[in-house]
């Protein structure tokens, strides 16, 4: 018994002393790097790597000031915060020196200038055409990052369900003359950084690192690049984040820095995906936790934004993507899901660096109220969301409809009508980002049974009315497919041409089918046409009652008025306008936008069955 208690005591005195020996490791720091002169003085950095919470903190640099260390329960973390005088903080590096007894870990950190062009970050609004596209789907222009030691899902098989095919940012920027010349003003990547996860790490929304773009599809230099590159044609990117979840595979995933860095539940709990809970009056306590803070899913932890120092880690890595690669606009994915609070505070943090800055929420709800409830000032809600628009989900649902269903009274074209009459919940429709399909819906080709007229009056429709339009990549040749839930490949299918040895190249007119090309050509001239067009960028929007099954509508500016008439009888409608004087009063003729045909008698207008007409009226 006493050779025990001798042991026990010996092991209690050795084993602090071997913990104390064990070697103090930094593996990084969050933001790597920031910048003078920022409007908010204050950062917070992350420092993660084995037995930091034992150490002391040193540092010297002119204008710079320790605020605090934080110490929390996991022992691998220190978070730092300073305050960085903007009169006296200037460019330069300085070493922070972690120490503890004889052993010493630094890092040199930096702290750069900003860049000084006043324009280099320009904001969304309706004049953009906006271009949504996966990298690992739209084009391979570097064989070389295919394979990448060290990355989970190390190589390509174009054959794998949920695989990566090999897409990446040089097969984007190989193909901006095509883009551009389609009619485009800004792109939209699906999230691109690191996804270092087993399964579906082609998608990007399972972040692994936030300051690293994922190597499979490039580099952070290499995004600058292409940043800079659409900025020199007068084009914007827009950067997709995501705020409610990380992958699983992340570094402060695998290693919590403290309890409450996520939701955790007694068992694993997915989120019940149902928004009205929010601003539901008569919801339940149990609902609205449901749906803020459960699991997206099983592989996707979801954040408690509620926890300042996540809170603030996400804000900053906002704003550092903005400095570093000046990036246009960002659009927040699952919008509805992270904390509505924090929310709110990380737009008035955006806005106060960069002003002119635009973000628009990803809301995949149902009801205009709903949707409406989550942009800014919306009356009688105790929090403003500051966020200037949404992805319309609304509007979407109308068109399909309109497209689908007979006419009636409030079927068919109506319920395009009925739902822009409900733009009065909106401080600014206009900024509503508005679409025909996206990475997560079926094909809008599919959805109108294959039919091209159907597809002109969707596409004619998606980019004469308000809002920012947005075009799903490969629409503009009639991509196709429903979604499948047990498939979702079938809408993120490659662009064909992308690959070296494609059998179709469909980049170039010679490599569509004649049906493809008419599709393309329908596009590319309203788009080009839009581009130019005062009354479709910046004019307002009336509309009429639509009668026997056409629908017409106005856009008109000082300088411009643009007439559209949707019919969607099989049958030829002659259109008698003398209901619409308000807006053609003064007008004499008009040219058909698509036809280049001259319209001389403006008293009765002819739209084909299933067809749209978009007419520009000239005095």
């Amino acid at each position: 018994m006493k050779q025990n208690h001798r042991i026990w005591l010996l092991l209690s005195l050795i084993l602090p002393v071997m913990a104390w020996a064990q070697p103090v490791t930094l593996e990084r720091v969050d933001p790597p790097f920031w910048w003078a002169g920022m409007e908010n003085p204050r950062l917070q950095l992350l420092l993660h790597g084995d037995r930091l919470a034992g150490t002391t903190v040193q540092l010297a640099y002119p204008g710079i000031e320790v605020e605090g260390v934080s110490r929390v329960e996991n022992p691998n973390y220190l978070f730092i915060d300073l305050y960085l005088d903007p009169e006296k903080v200037v460019p330069g590096t300085f070493s922070i020196h972690l120490q503890r007894g004889r052993q010493q870990v630094s890092v040199q950190y930096e702290i750069k200038a900003r860049p000084q062009d006043p324009n280099r970050i320009q904001g969304l609004d309706p004049s953009d055409l906006i271009y949504l596209l996966m990298p690992d789907r739209f084009a391979n222009g570097d064989p070389d990052n295919d394979h990448v030691p060290g990355m989970i899902q190390a190589e390509v098989n174009r054959e794998e369900q949920y695989g990566r095919h090999g897409g990446d940012i040089q097969g984007v920027m190989d193909h901006l003359d095509y883009l551009q010349d389609l009619g485009i003003t800004t792109l939209w990547l699906n999230p691109a950084e690191e996804n270092n996860q087993p399964h579906e790490s082609y998608h990007g929304y399972a972040v692994t690192d936030h300051y690293r773009i994922d190597p499979r599809l490039g580099s952070n230099e290499l995004m600058l690049q292409l940043v800079e590159q659409c900025h020199a044609r007068g084009m914007k990117v827009i950067r997709d984040v995501v705020y409610n979840h990380v992958g699983d595979q992340h570094y402060f995933i695998k290693d919590l820095p403290m309890p409450g860095w996520v939701h955790q539940w007694e068992s694993f709990t997915k989120t019940s995906y149902r928004a009205p809970t929010l601003m539901d009056p008569y919801a339940s306590a149990y609902d609205r936790k449901r749906m803020a803070d459960g699991w997206f899913d099983t592989h996707m932890p979801d954040l408690n934004q509620d926890n300042p120092k996540v809170a603030t880690y996400l804000i900053q890595n906002s704003i550092w993507w903005i400095e570093y690669a000046g990036f246009d606009g960002y659009r927040i994915d699952t919008y509805a899901y992270p904390d509505q609070a924090f929310m709110a505070r990380w737009a008035e943090a955006i806005l106060q660096e960069y002003p002119g800055f635009t973000f628009f929420g990803e809301t995949w709800v149902h009801g205009v109220p709903v949707q409406a409830w989550f942009t800014e000032n919306m009356k009688g809600k105790a929090l403003d969301s500051h966020m200037p628009g949404v992805t319309d989900f609304q509007l979407y649902y109308a068109l399909n409809d309109a497209l689908n269903q007979p006419f009636g009274w409030t079927e068919g074209v109506n319920r395009l009508y009925y739902t822009l009459a409900k733009d009065f919940l909106y401080t600014d429709p206009n900024s509503n980002v508005i679409f025909l399909d996206n990475h997560d819906v079926s094909r809008f080709y599919s959805v109108v049974g294959e039919d091209l007229n159907k597809y002109k009056m969707g596409v004619g429709f998606l980019l004469t009315t308000r809002g920012i339009p947005q075009v799903y990549y490969g629409t503009e040749i009639l991509m196709s497919n429903l979604f499948d839930a047990s498939n979702h490949d079938k809408v993120r299918e490659e662009f064909p041409g992308g690959w070296p040895g494609d059998p179709a190249n469909k980049f170039e007119a010679s490599g569509r089918t004649a049906e493809e090309q008419e599709a393309f050509t329908f596009f590319r001239t309203l788009a080009r046409f839009r581009r130019e067009s005062a009354a479709l960028t910046a004019g307002k929007l009336m509309q009429f009652v639509p009668d026997e099954g056409v629908y017409t509508y106005f856009r008109y500016h000082p300088k411009q008025t643009v007439m559209v008439m949707m019919n969607q009888n099989e049958a030829a409608s002659q259109v008698v306008t003398d209901r619409f004087a308000e807006r053609m009063q003064g007008f004499k003729q008009a040219r058909d936008v698509i036809s280049g045909e001259t319209l001389s008698d403006l008293d009765q207008i002819e739209v084909r069955g299933t067809g749209i007409r978009i007419l520009e009226l000239q005095r």
